[in-house]
């Protein structure tokens, strides 16, 4: 028998699926696979959370795999369960497209449930398995045949983890799975017994629940997945996101409370707000805004991210200092946010040459600048130095310029770059899309602070 705080047993009644929900989203599941089968091309899946029961109310994601004989070739695959999913969804509705992950899949709205059509290998073993989302059958027999009784757990911990921001393994929440949150309920019999190993853990934390690992893994937290030892489930979990659990895990035991498993308001701003912010800060504000490419998020994101340190990167190069900096991947447009600290420089600045005793190429510098109209070279500290104009003495100026162009950016960034971007200052930075997004950029603070300035 689980001992549950009642404040736990009343969270738990708004986060069980009602039993219509779930009649509902099981009928449509249990017709998909009747379709699947009767093309006679391929046996079809339920797989994910709903087919494990850990699905929270509301949540109503079906994953609905088609599992296609493994002699079947790479390419055959993906042109036949394309084919297959697509006349599948268009049984059911007119809403669907395709995505990509290692291989394209329909994803389509039927019945207001958002549902995901994927061709896999019906491979008799993960040892088998040709494309990684071959291993998901495996996840979700494995789960099924161990979950019973900690199901309510597991919905603590998913709602626990997506109060405090830190769940999901996309790339821009590099935080807790599904799958992951219900391996640590299994690993450690329950959602408190998590909490307090959790509130103790280190980098490098090592959890292999069939010790069978055949790999070692360079990530702040290790799980190694059951039906795969040369996986690590947590890849994902940035050293930020184990951190925050750790701190929400420390904070849930010293003071429990319904606070960690609400989830938090979107900090929008309006332009007044922000313009009168900046003003307030005495910093400047910059945002650099683009079409998004049309590809999935974990492509772009890792470059958007790749992006902003290389614009940071040029920013501080050029003298001007950035205090923060983010983006962020909208449907229509992305965006980089850069808060500087200093907006317009001098028209001149210093250029450090080679010391004199490196006499070849103190020659060469000294030869180079000797007919400049300004001062230099000198020696300062045993070496050349020299004024020279700078390049850019406006932050604006360089965010426009082709320069931009120049650093490390994304693949798919700088072939969107090439059709131009845009630059605004200040409160124009403000766009309504954005909004959520500018919020939160000022309004950092960890998930246990926030729970705290709550009260």
């Amino acid at each position: 028998m689980v001992n549950r705080l009642p404040l736990e047993e009343m969270v738990l009644s708004g986060l069980r699926p009602t039993a219509a929900e779930r009649e509902h989203v099981c009928n449509l599941g249990k017709k998909l696979l009747e379709a699947i089968a009767g093309s006679g091309k391929a046996e079809g899946m339920v797989v994910g959370s709903i087919a494990r029961h850990t699905w929270l109310r509301g949540d109503r994601d079906l994953d609905v795999f088609m599992l296609f004989d493994p002699s079947l070739p790479r390419e055959a695959l993906e042109a036949e369960g394309l084919a297959l999913a697509r006349s599948i969804a268009a049984r059911f509705t007119g809403t669907y497209h395709e995505k990509y992950a290692e291989h394209p899949y329909i994803n389509a709205t039927i019945d207001d449930v958002d549902v995901d059509l994927v061709p896999c290998y019906n491979v008799s073993s993960a040892e088998k398995i040709q494309s990684a989302v071959d291993r998901t059958p495996f996840h979700t027999r494995y789960i099924t045949d161990k979950i019973n009784g900690l199901i309510d757990d597991v919905l603590l911990l998913k709602r626990f983890a997506k109060a405090g921001g830190i769940y999901g393994s996309d790339q821009m929440t590099e935080g807790f799975s599904g799958y992951l949150c219900e391996l640590l309920v299994l690993n450690y019999g329950g959602f408190t017994g998590l909490l307090k190993a959790a509130a103790e853990w280190r980098p490098k934390t090592l959890i292999d629940p069939e010790n069978h690992a055949k790999k070692e893994f360079d990530e702040p937290l290790i799980v190694i997945d059951p039906v795969d030892p040369r996986r690590n489930v947590a890849a994902a979990v940035s050293p930020d996101r184990m951190a925050e659990f750790v701190e929400l895990a420390r904070g849930y035991l010293e003071s429990p409370s319904s606070d960690f498993f609400t989830l938090p308001a979107s900090p929008c701003i309006s332009q007044e707000e922000l313009g009168a912010l900046v003003t307030d800060r005495g910093t400047y504000l910059y945002a650099i805004t683009f079409p998004t490419p049309p590809y999935i998020e974990e492509v772009i994101v890792p470059q958007l991210k790749r992006s902003t340190a290389g614009i940071c990167e040029e920013l501080e190069r050029n003298g001007f200092s950035v205090h923060h900096a983010h983006y962020v991947m909208k449907p229509e447009r992305c965006m980089f946010l850069f808060e500087l600290l200093v907006a317009e420089l001098p028209k001149v600045r210093t250029h450090s040459g080679p010391p004199l005793w490196n006499r070849t190429n103190a020659d060469k510098f000294r030869e180079k600048y000797i007919s400049s109209v300004l001062p230099g070279p000198y020696i300062s500290q045993a070496r050349y130095e020299m004024e020279v104009p700078r390049e850019y003495t406006r932050a604006k100026d360089l965010l426009n310029s082709p320069a931009l162009q120049q650093v490390s950016l994304g693949k798919h960034v700088r072939q969107a770059f090439a059709n131009g971007w845009h630059v605004d200052e200040g409160a124009d930075c403000w766009h309504p899309e954005f909004a959520d997004f500018i919020g939160s950029f000022f309004s950092r603070c960890s998930p246990f602070v926030r729970i705290r300035q709550k009260k």
